[in-house]
């Protein structure tokens, strides 16, 4: 069996967690990075380098000459700073290119990192699964990029005779996000606001080590043409909220933003970041989506194997790495009192058990 990938967006959170998994499957990874690319999720592991970009297409055919799968993890996840026709654009059309590019090299699958956002939201407290249809109510460009992604994923895999199979994390928490990602800055902006404030809505927390794996499992078992969910708990963001402070040793959740104040925070945040020239800690597309529930069943890939973390050890990984990082304030951290579970977390990333 060919046991040679490639792995775009490798130096992202959910790359660099991919690439670690393959490598304990002992695949030969092979990773296509980008001239100036930050390279630290990927130090000391080893890959073969090859650089390119997906929206070049001589160069994505040129590293997935020779590999059984190529695993499509670039994407631009932000709520600031891009333009959303460039996000559509890499979205849309680089995957695209790397479909058509496997099928140029002789790689028979193709695994797309979509996104749980593409089965929508709720207002209220409703689990959704691959079944789902796609209801949002003012989407952000980054979730109609993910939703367009897809489509273009599935239509290239039958113009081309690739098999297509889209895993779909939901908020992916966890170590190697040198970038720090939208997903582990929620847990940053609780802990640095004063006021330890909570909204309404809920989501779907998953440890970024697990959606890893499930991208493997998914290659091995998955089926063509399918879509599958990488989540593990559902909770409130009060839920969430206190898990944190329980782990941290601090106070909180004690103020509750409602709908029309976590927009009009949001608001003042974007004008000052503006000013600044800095970029906000929370956006008002991010605002709205906090009102939501983003509440997924990940029960297709569980009969694949798929047996993630709970939300809490989740959780405490991603704080632990954080704190590593020094994404938390000083001043901050100079008052928390860390759980076990965050300590011993620490302690592997300190101990340099993981780079």
């Amino acid at each position: 069996m060919n046991r040679t990938v490639l792995v775009t967006g490798a130096t992202g959170i959910v790359g660099s967690n991919l690439v670690r998994a393959l490598l304990d499957s002992a695949y030969n990874v092979r990773v296509l990075i980008r001239g100036g690319s930050d390279l630290r999720g990927l130090y000391g592991l080893p890959v073969d380098h090859y650089y390119g970009d997906v929206l070049e297409p001589a160069t994505v055919a040129s590293a997935a000459k020779g590999c059984s799968v190529v695993f499509h993890a670039a994407a631009v996840f932000s709520y600031w700073g891009h333009e959303a026709a460039n996000q559509l654009d890499l979205a849309v059309r680089g995957t695209r290119n790397v479909v058509r590019a496997a099928q140029q090299s002789g790689a028979t699958r193709v695994i797309v990192t979509s996104s749980s956002v593409v089965f929508g939201s709720r207002a209220g407290e409703c689990v959704l699964d691959e079944t789902a249809e796609f209801c949002e109510p003012n989407a952000s460009a980054y979730t109609l990029s993910k939703v367009q992604q897809e489509q273009a994923a599935f239509a290239s895999g039958s113009k081309f005779g690739v098999e297509v199979v889209a895993v779909c994390p939901t908020l992916v928490v966890g170590p190697f996000d040198y970038r720090l990602s939208p997903s582990n800055a929620y847990i940053v902006n609780y802990l640095n606001d004063p006021f330890r404030s909570t909204f309404g809505g809920g989501c779907n927390i998953v440890s970024a080590r697990d959606v890893g794996v499930g991208h493997v499992l998914a290659a091995e078992k998955g089926r063509s043409g399918s879509r599958y969910i990488l989540g593990s708990e559902n909770l409130s963001w009060r839920e969430v909220h206190e898990l944190i402070s329980d782990l941290t040793g601090t106070f909180g959740p004690s103020l509750r933003l409602n709908n029309m104040t976590s927009y009009l925070a949001a608001l003042a945040a974007e004008v000052s970041a503006r000013i600044m020239d800095t970029a906000p800690m929370v956006t008002r597309d991010e605002a709205k989506m906090s009102a939501r529930f983003y509440w997924y069943a990940h029960k297709e890939i569980a009969k694949l194997g798929f047996a993630p973390m709970a939300a809490r050890q989740a959780l405490a990984e991603a704080i632990a790495w954080l704190i590593h990082r020094s994404y938390i304030a000083h001043s901050v951290m100079e008052r928390l009192t860390l759980c076990p579970e965050v300590c011993d977390a620490r302690d592997v990333y300190t101990q340099g058990t993981y780079t």
